[in-house]
């Protein structure tokens, strides 16, 4: 649906942090023509470049390029001098310099992205901000002097932080979330991750390629409760193959420092012992304490903003963004929830978030890309579809590269042949789920996707094969025309 109602354009914009949501928000508006004030107190580009997306992602980078070489031996590459038959096989982390240049990475991130909004027009003021009825900031500054930012309409986009638990505080050193991981100089001994979700499974995988021991805390009987069911037992079979151990169906009750390391009880009894432990137990908005009941904002129980599909809160002018919002916690969710924002209130016509659009990755070993419909929706009958799962086993370049594991599926509307849905379980699968993603959001035909030309050898190829096996299963109602 399309939202055509005229509306107020603000001539002033203020923005409430400085992530996904906000900066982009802030480059639309900039470019529209409005005056636009972005607050942020602790640096552009918010958690997402900050302390999460960015750091954890080069991370990960990091442990894929270890996994390569470490695996290169197979494909007869040697390394060392070949004269005394003696080879280099197994790569090392110098963590260090790994966190030495994550972290200057998300720094530069960081750094382009105040540049971009400066040379854009975009006012940056740095401090902590709060809501003034109606529609301006009252900030506070880091020498503690209190100043109002005045504006005609203004865009939450304050992000979330590590959920703690009582019994588990993060101490930086030996206990951690997700933000203190980077604080470690050498690879740990023995990893315990408490939480098998997305950020979970992420560290579990990265770490183990890093060459420390993991074990996967994970409450539920397969990790990623929320992801396609095959791909999940796709990563566990990985998992158990490179010797990442998972203490399946327990929550922890308590994480303890020891002397030489931690101790972490589980709701069944079992103790593990490990050198560090992280914290992936999900996210709390950043809502409280910034004026929002004052000013008319509803909130969720859970501390989520509630908003709508073009992003408005329950207060006139004021929209809502990112993380803080009850959405999709992805970068890619909050920076289209922004640019939303300013497309409605600037009075244009607007296409409202439709979530079941939206690619996600999960950056493990190997990679896990999802868009449109899934195979739960299917299963419960919510959906009629038909399914075509092709193994990447049997793709040629797959062979080449040394993949043993993998898979796309592809849904299409039964009856219609629509694409309205994928998997893509493989190296890169990030990048391969793209042509899906185009797929499912512009409404394709599977003859679309499987008459496309596609390289050979490729691992696209497997795409269009798995569309192609879908023909049968359809007639295209353009046939007729």
């Amino acid at each position: 649906m399309t939202t055509h109602a005229k509306r107020f354009a603000p001539d002033r914009i203020a923005i409430l942090g400085g992530g996904p949501g906000g900066y982009e928000a802030a480059m639309v508006a900039a470019d529209a023509g409005a005056e636009v004030t972005v607050v942020e107190e602790k640096g552009l580009g918010g958690s997402a470049v900050l302390t999460d997306v960015v750091p954890s992602k080069t991370l990960v980078a990091t442990a894929d390029a270890m996994r390569r070489v470490n695996a290169s031996t197979s494909f007869g590459v040697r390394f060392g001098s070949h004269e005394d038959d003696h080879y280099e096989t197994e790569a090392w982390a110098d963590f260090s310099k790994v966190n030495e240049r994550l972290l200057k990475l998300a720094q530069t991130q960081s750094r382009d992205i105040h540049a971009s909004l400066t040379a854009a027009g975009v006012r940056i003021v740095s401090g902590r901000g709060r809501l003034l009825p109606p529609t301006s900031l009252e900030v506070t500054d880091a020498g503690g002097d209190t100043f109002v930012v005045e504006a005609d309409a203004v865009i939450i986009a304050t992000g979330a932080h590590p959920r703690e638990l009582e019994t588990a505080k993060p101490d930086g050193e030996r206990i951690l979330n997700w933000t203190q991981a980077y604080n470690l100089t050498d690879v740990p001994e023995h990893m315990i991750v408490v939480g098998s979700g997305v950020t979970g499974a992420e560290f579990a995988s990265a770490y183990r390629r890093l060459g420390a021991d993991v074990t996967l805390v994970s409450s539920r009987e397969q990790v990623l409760p929320g992801e396609d069911s095959d791909a999940a037992s796709v990563l566990e079979n990985a998992f158990a193959r490179v010797g990442v151990k998972v203490a399946a169906k327990s929550r922890a009750q308590s994480v303890e420092r020891t002397d030489d390391g931690v101790s972490v009880r589980l709701t069944d009894g079992r103790v593990l012992t490990g050198s560090h432990c992280l914290m992936a137990v999900g996210g709390i908005p950043n809502t409280a304490g910034i004026g929002l009941e004052e000013a008319g904002v509803e909130t969720t129980e859970s501390g989520h903003i509630r908003v709508d599909t073009v992003s408005r809160t329950t207060a006139t002018n004021i929209y809502a963004a990112g993380d803080c919002t009850g959405m999709l916690p992805l970068a890619s969710v909050a920076a289209m929830q922004g640019r939303i924002a300013v497309a409605h209130m600037q009075g244009g016509a607007v296409k409202p978030l439709q979530l079941h659009r939206v690619s996600s990755n999960v950056f493990t070993s190997p990679e896990i890309a999802t868009v449109g419909v899934t195979q739960a929706q299917v299963d419960s009958g919510k959906y009629q579809a038909d399914v075509a799962k092709l193994d990447l086993t049997t793709n040629p370049r797959a062979k080449m590269m040394n993949i043993r594991e993998g898979f796309v599926k592809i849904f299409s509307r039964r009856g219609s042949g629509t694409v309205i849905g994928a998997v893509v379980v493989a190296p890169r699968a990030s990048e391969l789920i793209f042509p899906l993603a185009l797929a499912v959001t512009h409404k394709l035909h599977v003859d679309d996707v499987a008459s496309t030309f596609t390289v050979y050898p490729s691992l696209s190829g497997s795409l269009s094969e798995a569309a192609r096996r879908l023909h049968l299963h359809t007639v295209d109602p353009r046939d007729d025309d």
